[in-house]
């Protein structure tokens, strides 16, 4: 039987979908499937693709004349290609010109610029999903917006993150004490220092918290172009925030948390929501996007922007023990019922086998 050939298509590389690919890649070579991803350069630093099984071509992230020549070159030898956001979507079509290669986008994220940008980023949803034989959207409304955007078969496809390997049950000595946060509540926040990820609305939670006693210390680890910022905003106010940059020990920092929280304008299925609900680390997220159907009722939800609304869900939490016991048990009973990294890779599977049996 011939080797089934896929090539997976990065774009920008959001931490969630290159993790997502991580893992597919490694499901998929597990089941004698010779997988190849297309990335930027500095993704398979991070992600280490070929230790998963995969070949790694390094494509720049646009703009690159070369890097499309290799781009087109890996999917010409593919039997099906899946790409992963709508960047990505456009480009594999774009290399997939004149090929009868089938091409799988998943939409994992959304745009929400305006303006000139906006109107952009909704010309190329509009074309990857007209592109792709099957889109795959990780929760619903990104179903229905690829449906809306003219997709010919879209279907829901959660995607499963990698089990975390430790819980918060046993942090490490003093791990509080090093944080800062030896006598007093430590809340988290975990995610790029973008536009849209609410770490405005946060630091003024922040300093809504400064009335209470002790005073919560709020720490954000992640890396992105509002550092600055954050950081003029966090010294003027002499607020209880550090920035702690990246960081790639998430499950120990969720150990010694007392709240996690995410405050972004939109997700999908966020990272930071995944692994505090496996650890049974209580959740503060706001209602948008995927954020509801992933959590159900193991999560205080809130509107987006709301900062009284964020500040006194996490003050509720922070003075009442059974509450975050009793969301931390629900936390870990939700997360039982999410697909595993084997049942993701295995509805993957199913796709490819029915667009290559057409």
């Amino acid at each position: 039987m011939t080797q089934l050939r896929t090539v997976q298509v990065l774009g920008g590389g959001s931490a969630g979908s290159s993790a997502h690919v991580r893992s597919l890649a490694a499901g998929l070579v597990a089941r004698g499937v010779r997988v190849t991803v297309c990335a930027p350069a500095e993704l398979e630093h991070i992600y280490d693709f070929p230790a998963a099984g995969a070949d790694f071509t390094p494509v720049a992230r646009r703009g690159d004349p070369a890097g499309f020549g290799a781009l087109r070159s890996a999917c010409a030898g593919a039997d099906l290609v899946h790409a992963h956001g709508p960047h990505a979507g456009v480009r594999a079509a774009l290399a997939l010109s004149g090929l009868r290669i089938p091409l799988v986008v998943t939409w994992h994220t959304r745009g929400h610029d305006d303006g000139p940008r906006g109107r952009l980023l909704r010309l190329l949803e509009r074309r990857a999903a007209r592109a792709a034989a099957v889109v795959l959207g990780t929760c619903s409304e990104l179903v229905d917006r690829a449906r809306g955007h003219g997709a010919r078969d879209a279907r829901l496809a959660p995607v499963a993150m990698p089990a975390p390997q430790a819980g918060p049950d046993a942090p490490a000595p003093g791990a509080r004490t090093a944080l800062g946060a030896a006598d007093r509540p430590l809340v988290l926040a975990v995610g790029g220092l973008d536009p849209g990820r609410g770490y405005g609305t946060l630091l003024d939670a922040a300093e809504w918290w400064r009335q209470l006693d002790p005073v919560p210390l709020v720490l954000i680890a992640g890396e992105g172009p509002e550092r600055s910022a954050l950081e003029r905003r966090i010294a003027s106010g002499g607020l209880p925030v550090r920035l702690l940059g990246r960081r790639d020990d998430v499950s120990a920092l969720l150990g010694a948390a007392d709240v996690a929280v995410l405050p972004s304008r939109w997700e999908s299925r966020s990272p930071l929501a995944q692994e505090a609900l496996r650890l049974g680390v209580p959740l503060v997220a706001t209602a948008v996007g995927g954020v509801p159907e992933l959590v159900g009722e193991a999560a205080e939800l809130v509107p987006y922007g709301n900062v009284e609304a964020l500040a006194r869900a996490v003050a509720g939490l922070l003075g009442d023990g059974e509450r975050r016991a009793e969301l931390a048990r629900a936390g870990r009973a939700q997360a039982a019922r999410w697909p595993t990294e084997d049942e993701t890779v295995a509805q993957v599977l199913s796709v490819y086998d029915e667009l290559l049996s057409r």
